[in-house]
């Protein structure tokens, strides 16, 4: 659609207030306010704790050990206290491999989250749209009440001169009549439509603003979507990233096959109370290497690799499957957006026509030239006109939503 008949159909759907409530603010209340959105950033922070936690197992600790106790074979009361010290010298490749592997969750879980983010975006623009239509709806309605209003004073005015029937005008009452009861119909889908708008926004809507430009960072062709969909798709970097980690974690297998030093060392003193005095044992100090050589693991180890390497294999294919699937979620994200796009072109055509056509069978109708089922076919032509076109709109900027979610663009900036 031009701009210019863009505007035109605008003006004959309905105009928004210059303070109306834009997709854009919608959408970063949402990313600010969702608790879905916040518990999912809460998982993501605990995962990210996951590679810290598997370094400190190539660092050293130290503990402190106490005991006390009573003897009665003459010793009384006696204690001891010992300081432990250890520090893993050579781990045979089981950290640095829990690393990578913890480092591949965390990428990957960050992906997730993206994409989580995404699909709440993508609710919050199907609330906006749903809620923009039924807005539309009610207005529409309200508008084609007041305009059979009108037309059933002029009515009865020329019925009253002789140059109408009576039947004239029961036909424009029971139209009426007709569009109160879709009035109410109208209001009660409002009703919902601003509870899912709650619910995802996180408060109540105004008036939303029916102009909303298509993002800038749409593909401008079935192709560039497809691409996009390969390189940025959230889900699809998360199992990329997923296989990454699961070939970490063959390495960890193996690596429970492999020898490890550890470097420990330990004091300790002791003292007992009798008869009133403290008397101190003598102090002990060791240090010394350990080496741990598995030898025999009953199979265990090889199992585990096994098993490791099937995990692995698995990922691979669904990395496989879920790069099929972003392209296929881009290429029906296009599809739908085309023709979408392709309904509110036409509609938007319709609607300039029936206005036209309204307008024309009022004038005639002044001369006699147009009977009164001329006016309410035209009038209802162009009420539905008006449906046509914001439901058209509203499933666009549904589209527009789905493929920025496939192609990995849908976030906070997306609508700025």
């Amino acid at each position: 659609m031009q701009r210019g008949s863009a505007w035109a159909v605008s003006a004959l759907l309905l105009a928004s207030p210059a303070s109306a409530e834009t997709l854009g603010e919608a959408i970063a209340a949402a990313y600010e306010t969702n608790p879905q959105l916040a518990a999912a950033r809460a998982r993501q922070e605990a995962l990210a704790e996951t590679p810290e936690q598997e370094r400190a197992l190539a660092r050293p600790t130290v503990s402190v050990d106490g005991d006390a106790g009573y003897d009665r074979q003459g010793y009384g009361r006696a204690g001891s206290l010992t300081a432990n010290l250890a520090l893993p010298v050579w781990t045979g490749g089981r950290v640095s491999s829990a690393v990578r592997a913890a480092n591949g969750d965390v990428a990957a879980g960050e992906e997730g989250l993206r994409d989580t983010a995404a699909a709440i975006l993508q609710g919050v623009v199907a609330a906006y749209a749903a809620l923009l239509y039924n807005q539309q709806a009610v207005e529409v309605a309200r508008v084609g009440i007041e305009r059979l209003d009108t037309q059933v004073a002029e009515t009865r005015a020329r019925y009253d001169l002789g140059q109408a029937t009576r039947t004239d005008v029961a036909q424009l009452e029971a139209q009426r009549s007709t569009v109160i009861a879709n009035l109410a119909d109208a209001e009660g889908a409002l009703a919902t439509a601003a509870a899912t708008y709650r619910a995802a926004v996180g408060r109540d809507a105004g008036v939303l603003t029916a102009d909303v430009p298509s993002p800038a960072a749409l593909p401008a062709s079935n192709d560039d979507a497809r691409r996009a969909a390969e390189a940025a798709n959230p889900l699809l970097l998360q199992q990329r990233l997923a296989v990454e980690a699961s070939t970490a974690r063959i390495d960890r297998a193996r690596a429970e096959g492999a020898p490890s030093v550890d470097l420990g060392g330990a004091y300790g003193r002791g003292g007992r109370l009798a008869g009133g005095n403290l008397r101190d044992f003598e102090g002990a100090a060791s240090v010394g290497m350990t080496l741990r050589v598995p030898l025999l693991t009953g199979g265990l180890v090889s199992s585990r690799v096994r098993q490791a390497e099937a995990n692995n294999r698995a990922e691979r294919f669904q990395a496989d499957a879920a790069e099929r699937e972003a392209v296929r979620r881009a290429d029906t994200a296009w599809a739908m957006l085309k023709a979408a796009q392709g309904r509110l072109r036409a509609n938007g055509e319709g609607l300039s026509a029936a206005d036209l056509a309204l307008k024309g069978a009022r004038a005639e109708y002044g001369f006699g030239l147009r009977s009164t089922i001329d006016i309410l076919v035209a009038d209802q032509s162009f009420r539905a006109a008006q449906l046509a076109v914001a439901l058209a709109r509203s499933d666009v900027l549904v589209a527009e939503a789905a493929l920025l979610r496939a192609t990995g663009r849908l976030d906070r900036t997306a609508y700025e």
